[in-house]
């Protein structure tokens, strides 16, 4: 990954890809009771801002995934109610070698472009549309970080460039080659908007732009294509002459689905479809009081959906006195997990974590799942100042209280949710001897300028959030916590965590190829990270979303956002 994925934004750019569903009794009631869809209508989306992207092969936040979502089919694709994925474009799940360095992909006959390409989709479009990711007009997010392992590929390529590691033996059949054994990784991510094919003899033209022109002129694959697509104005999306029923497991019971931008106020928005007919939460999250009112008035109008991610405050091992672990641990110690939870909106927004993974991914039940994994600095989620002093008095302060005297500068944002969170943990740190800096910046500038930077020395960062690409460990502490993954700019790893075992055990389960025993080894390494304390686990967040009564919204479990091609109106 290469972007921090924050959980605070305006818009749901933080809830990339998420995980399954918060109330599994209140699922299957309503299971039970849903009602018969309708085939046809028009949903409308009010949206605050606009898609990071609107290109599959560039989007990396949950607006693009919601337009790509019902656009494209990508080999494998997520069902409502599950975080596992099935196959879509292709026909059976791809097939990884026992060496982890090939991997096979064959693909559905009968999937065709929308206009004006319309033409059957080929081996050949698959191979463009992962290509085109390393291009520098393209510049794919994902694509060095999952797929940089194939041979002769490149990050920054000229527009055109084709990778050797990709062959296509028959128009139906895709080998990936690689030159270490990362092939499980791979697989896994073709479920993500890159892998959605691309005919190149369409795009080319357009990707070598300065910067590709392929997204606004983009063909189709799913059910629905973008017809209209205005720049912080409007996105309208149609059905697809092209797609058929027959080849895809989607229902798509709309007709249209309209996302006007420009609805800032989210407390207003909110209001329009709670009280309003056929429309849908988009971009935004809702305010608490708002929440509170939905859940007490209108329930069966709101649907939680676990994120796949959380957040948490970190540590920068490499200032001191956190590159001491008995002092980290006095800090995760004494912080009040709880009452940060309870400040960004109770259990509707989420729960307390325990340790990093979060729940629905392999390795979360190995790590300890919501118990946690034994470590007495985080028994107790209210917080607790003996535990703190113990392993203060561990580190060398007789007093069980830090004695320094120099002020930690601790930078969160200044705006919204993250404010209050900042807040939390400067008393959390000042309760046990800690002077405190607290500098409170628009999260841009927090982002950007400091906690992604490590020459800013940050001590604390207090509001890392991060969600899953995908249900694999590797997507959620690899760039995170993996001393090889700091970077001077950019910087994810803002714990700034080196450490030597851990950093063998992530590159370890990297090219681990049976499922349960890599499961295992991310439930090891969250574990071994855990014990080192380089950050306070906060939150496993979920997303609170709303609809109109008139409509049977449905959300995708995995990827935190509605499900339009499951959607329909009553």
């Amino acid at each position: 990954m290469l972007h921090l994925k924050t959980v605070v934004p305006a818009a749901l750019a933080v809830l990339l890809l998420a995980g399954c569903g918060a109330d599994s009794s209140r699922d299957d009631e309503q299971a039970a009771q849903a009602p018969v869809a309708k085939r046809g209508g028009v949903l409308t989306v009010p949206w605050s801002g606009d898609v990071d992207s609107i290109d599959p092969g560039i989007t990396y936040y949950s607006g693009g995934y919601m337009v790509a979502n019902v656009t494209q089919r990508t080999p494998l694709a997520y069902e409502p109610g599950k975080v596992d994925p099935r196959p879509d474009l292709a026909s059976a799940t791809p097939e990884v070698s026992e060496d982890g360095k090939t991997v096979t992909v064959k693909l559905r006959e009968g999937v065709r472009f929308s206009p004006p390409v319309k033409r059957e989709v080929t081996s050949a479009d698959l191979k463009y549309a992962i290509e085109r990711g390393f291009f520098k007009t393209v510049n794919n997010p994902y694509a060095g970080s999952y797929f940089g392992d194939l041979v002769g590929a490149k990050v920054g390529a000229e527009p055109g460039t084709q990778v050797p590691g990709i062959t296509t033996p028959d128009e139906h059949t895709v080998v990936f080659k690689l030159s270490r054994g990362t092939g499980g990784t791979l697989a896994a991510a073709l479920v993500l908007p890159l892998a959605a094919p691309v005919p190149r003899e369409y795009a080319l033209p357009l990707d070598r732009e300065k910067a590709s022109g392929y997204g606004a002129k983009q063909v189709a694959t799913g059910p629905y294509m973008v017809a209209e697509y205005n720049p912080g104005t409007t996105i309208t999306l149609v059905r697809n002459p092209s797609w058929d029923a027959k080849t895809d497991f989607r229902p798509a019971y709309l007709d249209k689905i309209e996302m006007p931008q420009g609805n800032d106020d989210a407390t207003i928005a909110a209001r329009r479809v709670l009280d309003g007919q056929s429309m849908v939460s988009g971009d935004w999250l809702l305010p608490p009081a708002m929440l509170k009112k939905a859940a007490e008035d209108t329930p069966d109008q709101l649907e939680l959906v676990d994120s796949g991610g959380g957040r948490w405050a970190a540590l920068n091992t490499k200032v001191e006195p956190f590159d001491d672990v008995n002092v980290r641990k006095a800090v995760l110690a004494a912080f009040d997990r709880k009452g940060v939870l309870l400040a960004l909106g109770g259990k509707h927004v989420g729960t307390v974590a325990t340790h990093f993974l979060p729940p629905g991914m392999p390795g979360f039940e190995q790590a300890g799942g919501e118990s946690g994994t034994g470590v007495d600095f985080l028994a107790n989620p209210s917080g607790d100042k003996a535990v703190a002093a113990k392993y203060l008095q561990a580190a060398g302060y007789a007093s069980g209280r830090y004695e320094g005297t120099e002020e930690l500068l601790m930078v969160g944002p200044r705006d919204g949710n993250g404010k209050a969170v900042s807040e939390l943990a400067k008393a959390a740190f000042e309760s046990i001897g800690f002077k405190v800096n607290l500098r409170l910046l628009s999260q841009q500038i927090v982002m950007t300028k400091y906690c992604t930077v490590p020459a800013a020395e940050v001590a604390v960062c207090p509001n890392i959030g991060w969600t899953r690409d995908f249900a694999d460990g590797q997507t959620y502490l690899d760039a995170t916590f993996n001393g090889k993954a700091i970077q001077p700019a950019g910087n994810v790893n803002a714990s700034q965590l080196d450490d030597p075992a851990v950093n063998a055990a992530i590159e370890d389960a990297k090219v681990e190829t049976d499922p349960a025993v890599r499961a295992q080894k991310w439930g090891d390494v969250d574990r071994a990270i855990t014990a080192l304390a380089p950050a306070v686990p906060l939150t496993w967040d979920r997303v609170p979303m709303a609809h109109s009564a008139n409509v049977n919204a449905v959300a995708n479990a995995s990827l935190g956002v509605w499900d339009f091609a499951f959607t329909s109106l009553r």
